[in-house]
């Protein structure tokens, strides 16, 4: 470190952002989860992993919201090209079994199977990603995932479950993705809030800027006896039109969270101007910096970020670029909140 210079020109070191520092060293561990097999528009966000570390070269290492940024300790583990291979195959079938649906067909006994089977192998991927949190998160270390898309951290939710007796998730996403097995996918992008809330100690979800979503996952909301708060992207425009501050509703936000937060961002939360090759574009949605003060109001509010998730960023260079801040915003946020 004593020979690290935050201002010199971002070294491909095989590490985010060019940080100097090892997993030994590292308070956080970013695991990357390269795959979509469930990705039902734009593909590419399995990509997003790798891009996202070369694009992070360029970002330079001063935070507003933490003094001295770089000397946060990050890690982020590498890429596994074999098992990134071996996803993109599942992908590919999977896909097949989409376009069918697409087109208006009845799955057959053999595609029952291989739907049986890619669920089988999406599990796999979970019950990985959540030992291998589990891994970190015994050693005391913050953990972070990188997807992929949105099922990437279903695995950390589950590890932080087994770690934490209560807590809240901040979900920050165009889609509620409460859909129950949506295409017959377990664990579909679209099915991730449903997923978490089958660990109970998931006290509350609390879901900002949801402007896509189907009837079933409005009653679901409903239904949730106060278990779901979802603060719909069209009641924020006209509470912002009528004059009501985003300070205000930031702060109605989170005051609906419990004291321990997990967050879990999904870039189409964004207006997609700033991500378009996202896996499920929505018009609408929010600007880079209204996220990052909601977040920085939530730490300062001394409530705890206990773990972070960053999903379906898409598979080009503008994509990567605005990810990549995206990323390093979140690691700040997350070691700003444990000072």
């Amino acid at each position: 470190m004593t020979d690290f210079n935050p201002n010199d020109v971002g070294v491909a070191n095989g590490n985010i952002f060019g940080l100097p520092y090892s997993l030994d060293d590292s308070e956080i561990v970013i695991i990357p989860v390269a795959t979509d097999i469930t990705c039902s528009f734009n593909k590419g966000t399995a990509k997003a992993p790798q891009r996202i570390v070369e694009a992070s070269l360029q970002v330079d290492l001063f935070d507003i919201n933490l003094d001295k940024a770089w000397e946060n300790k990050v890690f982020m583990l590498p890429v596994n090209k074999k098992e990134a291979k071996q996803h993109k195959k599942v992908g590919k079938i999977a896909s097949e079994l989409i376009a069918k649906l697409e087109d208006g067909e009845v799955f057959n006994t053999e595609d029952e199977e291989i739907l049986a089977s890619v669920n089988a192998y999406c599990n796999e991927i979970n019950n990985h990603v959540k030992q291998t949190a589990l891994a970190y998160l015994n050693q005391g270390k913050l953990v972070a995932v990188l997807g992929g898309d949105h099922n990437s951290p279903l695995g950390l939710i589950q590890a932080l479950a087994e770690k934490y007796n209560d807590f809240g998730i901040l979900q920050i996403d165009a889609h509620a993705d409460l859909r129950v097995a949506y295409e017959g996918f377990e664990f579909s992008h679209a099915s991730i809030a449903h997923n978490a809330l089958q660990s109970s100690q998931v006290s509350k979800l609390v879901q900002v800027g949801i402007r896509d979503v189907c009837q079933d996952e409005v009653d679901y909301i409903k239904n949730s006896k106060g278990r779901i708060t979802t603060f719909f992207d069209w009641d924020i425009k006209a509470q912002q039109f009528g004059g009501k501050t985003w300070e205000t509703i930031c702060d109605e936000i989170i005051n609906e969270l419990p004291q321990k937060v997990y967050l879990t961002y999904d870039i189409d939360a964004l207006d997609p101007k700033h991500c378009p090759n996202t896996g499920t574009p929505v018009p609408g949605g929010f600007e880079y910096e209204q996220i990052n003060y909601l977040i920085n109001k939530l730490v300062e509010s001394k409530k705890q970020i206990i773990g972070f998730d960053l999903n379906e960023v898409g598979n080009s260079d503008w994509d990567a670029n605005v990810g990549a801040r995206v990323l390093f915003k979140l690691c700040n946020f997350l070691k700003k909140s444990t000072l």
